[in-house]
């Protein structure tokens, strides 16, 4: 019987025909329905599903306990959401643009150092679970936001420079990705603020140090408060819907570049 890191890796090799795909798809200038590609996530949203069902049938709790475990269940959370927003033709081809960021997320998390089985927390209950549920919920959808963005530029690219082809073209209007990527980043502002909230409650159970010397939580602020300014800005100041497209991108790309390292850094969610 498979492990469910066999499993996770069966799933990333799709992840990879997927990001393949994506290629063809840039080629014809999103001229076609991607139906094919939405099947192959289908099927690696499954094979990801079950690795992430063993291990935490494994566990006895919410596989969230390591940067592995972290980096799946935000991909999962991704490729999840996807499927549910590719029922409707128009947003399909957002897999053109997660695909590729789900074979790296991927590729990331089969590094073998990610997976330490360390010791377990020591929060109690399932509090802790749906405190980190929430908050990669929240990082799967600022990335789906930052898809959308890669949409909105990518359309608006066209439009200036290829008319023709934005006209055969089966993206959406720039103006309902920019409404898409607005809604994204809501979402992922208010789980994340949820995810938050919980964290003084966990802290007392734990008898953790002062949280205001721990990277990590300075650092999920920052985030909280970078992606709350951008929507302020947004609807405050009115930026053009390319700024805010570039900033949706910019803000996850930071992201997943800075996770890891303040997550090593953090005496509280390291131990």
């Amino acid at each position: 019987m498979l492990t469910d890191r066999e499993f996770f890796g069966l799933a990333v090799l799709l992840y990879g025909a997927s990001a393949t795909w994506s290629f063809f798809i840039w080629q014809r200038g999103f001229r076609e329905d991607s139906r094919w590609q939405y099947l192959l996530l289908l099927l690696a949203a499954g094979l990801h599903t079950v690795a992430m069902g063993k291990r935490g049938f494994t566990l006895e709790r919410c596989p969230v306990n390591n940067l592995y475990e972290a980096t799946t269940f935000t991909a999962w959370t991704i490729v999840t959401a996807y499927l549910l927003l590719g029922a409707l033709p128009r947003l399909r081809f957002l897999g053109a643009f997660v695909s590729p960021v789900l074979f790296g997320m991927g590729v990331f998390a089969l590094m073998p150092a990610l997976d330490v089985k360390g010791p377990r927390p020591d929060f109690s209950g399932g509090l802790v679970s749906l405190h980190v549920a929430l908050i990669l919920l929240a990082y799967g959808a600022f990335g789906l936001g930052s898809a959308a963005g890669v949409m909105y530029l990518t359309q608006e690219h066209d439009l200036k420079f290829h008319k023709l082809r934005a006209l055969v073209s089966l993206l959406p209007s720039i103006q309902g990705l920019e409404s898409v990527i607005v809604r994204f980043l809501i979402c992922g502002v208010v789980l994340l603020a949820g995810g938050l909230a919980l964290s003084p409650m966990l802290l007392r159970q734990a008898q953790a140090p002062d949280p205001l010397t721990d990277p990590k939580v300075l650092w999920s602020f920052f985030v909280l408060v970078l992606y709350t300014g951008l929507l302020i800005a947004h609807w405050r100041f009115s930026p053009g819907g390319r700024r805010f497209a570039w900033g949706a991108v910019g803000g996850f790309a930071f992201v997943l570049l800075t996770f890891w390292g303040f997550n090593l850094l953090s005496g509280i969610h390291n131990p």
